[in-house]
């Protein structure tokens, strides 16, 4: 077995923490991206893994309290017509020209926010800013995480326009919850990105071509399954919630050839790729280094991401929610991964 290779299947075993993670996807693809890295840059992230794995989530808690958040986790190409996903303009000038600003951040800008952020993480590195290097490193693993996401490319996200309302949910949190601890997590070592814009296309053009089979699939599976074989009920934070059901569930990502892993398994590979292009890029500081930070400063860090405010009225998507049902408008509920969330004022 390749070094590499025992060093992911390791950190699966030993640094996996025991409680079940919130956001689950999220963070298992920021931490495996640790490990595709170079040992010039491994000892930094790894020292900062938690850091890197539990903060994977932040985007997703500011799209609640930051104007403009929302936009930066999707882009809804079928907008645009036929075959847009090939004739959309890369660079995001020239897609302004042709579209506007406000229409193309009212449909999301996943993929040129990608570019930006890249930009920042090298300016980070550049100036030696182990505060901005941690925090846009963990934003990054998560807009790409979404960017490869098929439901982040539609109007259709949560199968709200063809009765399959939810399958958002179920395809990135629940297949991934109940299978991702079988998937193969073998990659190679962090590639350097001669156009990390071409890239992020890339991984939307995939994502979005995978999209007919995702709706398609679970339509026809439905019709094999009764309501009471296609559901079922579990207990989660003293609550009881209605789910899709553990056979459904394997039979869908049977039926999709563990496309949820191929995804995942590029997101993971993507984002070590990011990283390690920001780096070089910066001149590839030495991040040995930064290794002398002190748990108050790091504690000082994410105390900053959690207290961030709740801002009433911010148009978003409610579409991550894997359990099956309606909720009151003013007591939402989201579910990701094993953990069930309410609004911070609730």
């Amino acid at each position: 077995m390749k070094p590499l290779a025992l060093w992911i299947a390791f950190s699966v075993l030993v640094y996996a923490p025991a409680r079940a993670w919130g956001f689950f996807g999220h963070q298992r693809i920021n931490r495996m991206a640790v490990f595709t890295l170079p040992p010039e840059m491994f000892a930094f992230y790894k020292y900062h893994i938690r850091y890197i794995t539990e903060n994977a989530v932040n985007p997703d808690r500011r799209r609640y309290a930051v104007e403009g958040e929302a936009e930066r986790h999707f882009i809804d190409i079928d907008v645009y017509g036929d075959s847009a996903i090939y004739k959309m303009p890369r660079r995001w000038e020239d897609a302004v020209a042709k579209y506007s600003e406000d229409t193309l951040r009212a449909y999301g800008i996943v993929p040129w926010h990608l570019q930006l952020i890249k930009f920042q993480l090298v300016k980070a590195f550049k100036e030696r800013n182990v505060n901005q290097i941690l925090r846009i490193s963990a934003d990054m693993g998560h807009y790409i995480g979404d960017a490869n996401v098929p439901l982040h490319t539609t109007q259709n996200y949560n199968g709200q326009m063809s009765g399959q309302y939810g399958i958002h949910g179920f395809w990135e949190s629940r297949v991934p919850e109940l299978l991702a601890d079988d998937y193969d997590y073998f990659f190679e070592k962090a590639q350097y990105l001669k156009s990390p814009m071409a890239k992020a296309w890339e991984a939307v053009t995939n994502a979005h071509l995978a999209l007919d089979s995702v709706l398609r699939f679970e339509k026809e599976l439905s019709k094999q399954f009764d309501e009471d074989k296609k559901y079922s009920f579990e207990t989660r934070t003293n609550m009881t919630v209605k789910v899709y059901s553990k056979e459904f569930t394997t039979a869908y990502s049977q039926m999709l050839g563990g496309q949820v892993e191929r995804r995942m398994r590029a997101s993971i590979q993507m984002v070590g790729d990011f990283w390690y292009t920001c780096w070089v890029d910066a001149g590839q500081p030495d991040l040995d280094k930064l290794l002398q930070m002190t748990p108050e400063q790091l504690k000082m860090i994410e105390d900053e991401e959690k207290n961030i405010p709740i801002v009433p009225n911010i148009k978003t998507r409610q579409h991550e929610t894997g359990l099956i049902g309606e909720f009151p408008e003013d007591k939402p509920t989201y579910y990701f991964g094993r953990n069930v969330f309410r609004r911070r004022n609730d």
